[in-house]
């Protein structure tokens, strides 16, 4: 009996030992072992945690409009993770109407330091509202008392009468999930396109029907149709480069309002087809009526341009007038107020307006053309299945000459012909064929882009090394070279010296001499001393590097690695030496390595002769997007370029 009773204690222990180990993920209330963990197992980094997050979204059966109510719990693990104590509530107003917030209530728990509890409470003298626009309200507050280990959890309601707003759940943020559940209640009366981003599984889905969950006046009723989602252990989502915006990637539901019925049986398509948007695209007075302005641009070009035969050359010229003769104002809406005329006589307008008029320009001209909608990298990817016109925030145009297709833009004088601003590699858009119908097109660069440095140098009795550096790149690796250098020629050769300090520029020149140039190519002369240890000279053949770090630092990456398009790396060092002075004491080791599947390969050799030493270092990017699963291997494919840049040495003795 003793022995029984010995061993249940143990186990009575074990059991809570092993539960206060844990946070307490199953509810809102706060717990000791919530107080007493201040780690993260799973995230080393994470500086805070949500434990515990639940919001329920229903239609309220009083006044008809959409209720959300939000909890959440989350740990404080240090002093980076205190932003997460302060609360923002963005609420949209319009003329008629406005959303609010209403029961909002916060604690913050803290242990003293004789193990008695402090909560503090979230005073109203400590809620905010100020102006965020003319169409948003920002509701603030910041929890009280925060500490390294400290527990919040606050709730609160929000209250909207736009129904075509049913609330989008984020299961993942910029912190760890330990546990997100959210329940959608719909009326059968309101048809929502539902869609799921990211890559984090549900670990929980169910669906069930209320009987009469809303009834009017009238008498009518309606069954609402609820759905249960629960995310655990949901990562942290981390902002890395290439990659367009996290709202493609980030865990989510989300909602668009289909076709409301009302209790009267009247029916609103708000959801339309892409048949229907296209007629009303037709005479929309932003894009459709922007698309005969023949008569507005009949006068702009030069008689040369206008005669000529070459219809691709003529459609160069055309556009080469446009980037020349139109600033794009940085602004990105396609829809509102928009005026040819008042582009072409103030010479400034948003990159539809130079688009539309790239577009009638060639229309005019007999060359092929059609508009295409897109949606710019920073503005995600626009859904497919139907069509949601908000979402897009950019015009192109396609043009067809000879048999070739080529995509347009003509918002930068520093594009070449046929290449597209990054921001606009955003995978596929909706060509507009007025016409027929429009359709999705693929929006990807046909040609695979490069950088190379081929330096010759030599190294002389005392030791120094004079040489010369040809610079080429091309496609979307020129871009910003060109905008720079023609911008303000003086400057970019001061920026380009404070850029490579290791070496002494004895002479600088830029052969490229047309700002929309397929390619960007400048010859550096420079003078460089070796390190000189004892009897050795250690000479680093790498003057100048391709990538300073590894971009690439995540244990884990949940979206894809998007460049946006193809390229190449190549640099050459050719280094002559007299046989007479120096000997040759050690070069580096060749190496060679590929991304699997082919996707990238990696050569750096290393060849020497009597009086000269060749290095050749080249690797590619075979794929302008690669799926998550090759984030660990890219990781190590970058830090191998890295470490042979950083790392590589010619070693000679001196005779």
């Amino acid at each position: 009996m003793k022995k029984t009773t010995i061993v249940l204690v143990f186990l009575f222990f074990a059991i809570i030992s092993f539960s206060q180990s844990k946070f307490n993920a199953s509810g809102y209330n706060v717990t000791n072992s919530d107080l007493t963990k201040n780690t993260y197992a799973k995230d080393s980094t994470a500086n805070a945690l949500v434990i515990y997050e639940f919001g329920n979204s229903y239609f309220d059966q009083d006044d008809f409009r959409l209720k959300t109510e939000i909890k959440r719990k989350i740990k404080i693990l240090n002093r980076d993770g205190f932003d997460q104590a302060n609360v923002s509530i963005l609420l949209y107003k319009n003329s008629d109407n406005k959303e609010k917030v209403t029961k909002i209530i916060g604690t913050t728990t803290n242990t003293n330091t004789n193990g008695t509890l402090d909560i503090q409470k979230l005073n109203k003298s400590q809620i905010f509202t100020e102006k965020y626009n003319d169409n948003y309200t920002l509701v603030k507050f910041t929890m009280p008392n925060i500490k390294e280990g400290s527990v919040i959890k606050y709730s609160y309601t929000l209250d909207t009468p736009f129904i075509f707003n049913y609330r989008n759940w984020y299961f993942q943020t910029n912190i760890p999930t330990l546990y997100s559940e959210y329940h959608a209640s719909i009326p059968a009366n309101y048809d929502y396109n539902i869609k799921l981003v990211g890559k984090t599984p549900l670990n929980i889905n169910t669906n069930d029907v209320e009987k009469e969950c809303l009834k009017s006046s009238s008498g009518a009723k309606a069954d609402c149709f609820k759905t249960v989602y629960v995310m655990k252990d949901v990562p942290a989502f981390i902002d890395e480069e290439y990659m367009t915006t996290k709202e493609n990637y980030i865990s989510k539901v989300e909602y668009e309002l289909k076709v409301y019925t009302g209790f009267d049986g009247r029916r609103d398509n708000i959801t339309k087809s892409w048949k229907t948007v296209d007629k009303e695209l037709k005479t929309e007075k932003s894009i459709g009526r922007q698309l005969n302005k023949g008569s507005v641009v009949k006068e702009l070009l030069s008689h040369e341009t206008t005669t000529e035969k070459d219809q691709l050359k003529k459609a160069q010229a055309i556009v080469e007038y446009v980037q020349n003769n139109y600033k794009w104002d940085e602004k990105f809406n396609i829809f509102g107020d928009l005026s040819l005329k008042d582009l072409i006589k103030n010479k400034v307008g948003r990159a539809s307006e130079i688009n539309l008029l790239l577009f009638n320009l060639l229309n005019e001209n007999n060359i092929e053309v059609l508009p295409i909608l897109m949606s710019t990298r920073s503005n995600g990817l626009p859904t497919r299945i139907f069509p949601v016109i908000s979402e897009f925030n950019y015009i192109i145009i396609q043009a067809k000459i000879a048999g070739e297709t080529y995509f347009l833009d003509a918002t930068s004088p520093y594009l070449s012909f046929g290449q597209l601003p990054y921001r606009c590699l955003n995978q596929y858009g909706r060509l507009l064929d007025l016409k027929t119908g429009s359709s999705w097109v693929d929006i990807k660069p046909k040609d695979k882009f490069s950088v190379s440095y081929k330096v010759t140098s030599k190294i002389n009795e005392t030791g120094t090394i004079n040489g010369s550096i040809k610079h080429q790149a091309t496609g979307y690796k020129s871009s910003d070279l060109k905008a720079n250098y023609f911008k303000n020629k003086s400057s970019y050769l001061t920026d380009y010296q404070n850029e490579n300090t290791n070496i002494t520029i004895t002479n600088h020149e830029v052969k490229t001499t047309s700002k929309n140039s397929e390619e960007f190519i400048e010859v550096v002369d420079f003078e460089i001393p070796s390190e000189t240890i004892g009897n050795a000279i250690y000479i680093n053949p790498f003057i100048t590097t391709f990538f300073a770090e590894n971009p690439f630092k995540l244990q884990e990456r949940t979206y894809p690695i998007d460049f946006g398009y193809k390229d190449s790396y190549t640099y050459i060092y050719k280094l002559d030496y007299d046989t007479n002075l120096f000997e040759v004491s050690e070069v580096p080791e060749i190496k060679k390595c590929q991304l699997p599947n082919g996707k990238g390969t990696l050569l750096f050799n290393v060849t020497k002769s009597d009086s000269k030493i060749i290095i050749y270092f080249k690797f590619n990017f075979k794929e302008a997007i690669y799926n998550q699963n090759y984030y660990p291997y890219l990781k190590e494919y970058f830090s191998t370029i890295v470490d042979l840049q950083k790392n590589s040495l010619i070693v000679l003795k001196k005779k």
